[in-house]
């Protein structure tokens, strides 16, 4: 028993990086999408005082290159794969689910429901998620957006439709100016944030739905030590996703395994995955 550490989707490269990928305990893909995707024309990243801006768009080699070339090299590397699966429409991402079925090569499918770089799917994520899971019996974490007030009614309603797990959460709108021009640093002025400022709002999301589904929890969003991670752990997940920090320290998956296991015994817990949901239960014992 112990909680899993993987990569937020996009944030390695595991055929340029695959040391860092084998570090952790599975590797999940940039999302994948129908047809090969050249994403939006730079200025696509920014760095901020506390964070990331990328307004990257899904840049990928579609679900063709995938299946004949990805793959077969993350099989070779010996990874426990997580495909990102996007689209535009419920039935893009179905699609990608059914071609992807049968793969012994793909554990999970990670449905990206909430990319803020590119254009929505007109059907909701229920109906995304439904469709998809009448083309696969793979599991299906869906990926949710932090941009909602009620994240929790989102939950329920995508667990009904068939989701088997969350992953929580994604990046959240944001902007960036130049300070000189007062002009967007961004080509596509608007981007999706990360980073260290991004784990308030993972947490409260993380928070609010483990009381409200009963499913795992992949916890992401401004992860860079080992109590970030127990925390998100300590709210309800119970898989933990780094995401920005691995553009800077590409060893911090091994440093904050070790970092939390650390901080999880001086706390008590002999296993981190024992501190699943503490916070919620020390405090419904004080109340």
């Amino acid at each position: 028993m112990t909680v899993p550490l993987l990569n937020a989707s996009g944030c390695l490269d595991a055929l340029t990086a695959p040391d860092v990928a084998r570090s952790l305990d599975a590797f999940v893909t940039k999302t994948i999408t129908p047809l090969p995707r050249d994403g939006n024309p730079p200025v696509r990243i920014a760095e901020t005082r506390a964070g990331m801006l990328n307004a990257i768009g899904l840049q990928g080699p579609g679900v063709d290159a995938l299946v004949s070339d990805v793959l077969p090299r993350l099989a070779a590397l010996g990874l426990h794969v997580w495909v990102s699966v996007g689209g535009f429409s419920a039935r893009d991402f179905a699609g990608i689910c059914e071609r992807l079925d049968g793969r012994d090569d793909v554990e999970v499918l990670e449905l990206n429901l909430s990319c803020p770089n590119v254009e929505e799917a007109p059907e909701s994520s229920a109906e995304i998620v439904a469709a998809c899971r009448e083309a696969t019996r793979k599991p299906l974490y869906a990926k949710l957006s932090p941009a909602t007030w009620d994240i929790a009614e989102s939950a329920r309603a995508v667990v009904a439709a068939g989701a088997d797990g969350l992953s929580l959460v994604n990046t959240i709108r944001g902007l960036a100016l130049d300070p000189a021009t007062l002009r967007p640093r961004l080509a596509r002025a608007l981007g999706g944030y990360s980073g260290p400022a991004l784990k308030p709002i993972a947490l409260a999301c993380v928070w609010a739905c483990a009381a409200a589904v009963e499913v795992p929890i992949v916890g992401m969003g401004g992860v860079v030590t080992g109590i970030d991670a127990l925390e998100l752990v300590a709210a309800g997940a119970s898989v933990v996703s780094l995401g920005t920090v691995l553009f800077s320290d590409p060893g911090a998956p091994g440093r904050i395994r070790g970092e939390l296991a650390a901080e999880a015994a001086a706390r008590g817990f002999r296993d981190p995955a024992d501190a699943r949901a503490v916070a919620r239960s020390n405090r419904e014992k004080a109340l």
